[in-house]
């Protein structure tokens, strides 16, 4: 099972604390143990919300919104990919990872299994689940 695991804080606190070197070599180590379990199939930290930007889609059409996005209220910091046995082993990986005060009082981790194609074999014809697993495999992805 692949999982995403999104590291989140607060948009009011985003942009206000980089790692120290302590919480970097921290953090490598934490990485280093899920490449070790072979789990680990990628991952980034991103920088803050004012680097980035929403395309916003409504019933009136599409619209731009530079960042920052200090009115929301949780902002995605970075993220891993994982391939677990079960969402249970991703939960228990998710327990160890180092936590840095630093960045507020509180820090989630959360954890999102991606679909497979055989999730949609109810509602999506074969030829167009094909297509698109074919589509993935060129990308690069899953």
């Amino acid at each position: 099972m692949r999982v995403m695991v999104t590291t989140k804080g607060t948009g009011a606190d985003e942009g206000k604390a980089r790692p120290s070197q302590e919480m970097f070599e921290k953090m490598q180590a934490y990485n280093e143990l899920l490449v070790n379990a072979g789990i680990l199939l990628g991952g980034e930290g991103l920088k803050p919300s004012e680097a980035g930007a929403q395309v916003v889609f409504t019933a009136g059409g599409t619209s731009v919104v530079d960042g920052p996005f200090t009115e929301s209220k949780e902002i995605i910091a970075g993220y891993w990919i994982w391939e677990v046995s079960s969402l249970a082993e991703a939960v228990e990986w998710a327990k160890r990872c180092p936590f840095d005060p630093q960045y507020g009082a509180t820090q989630t981790l959360e954890i999102r299994p991606f679909f497979d194609m055989a999730d949609f074999a109810e509602t999506v014809d074969p030829a167009t689940l094909e297509k698109s697993r074919q589509l993935q495999e060129r990308g690069g992805e899953g």
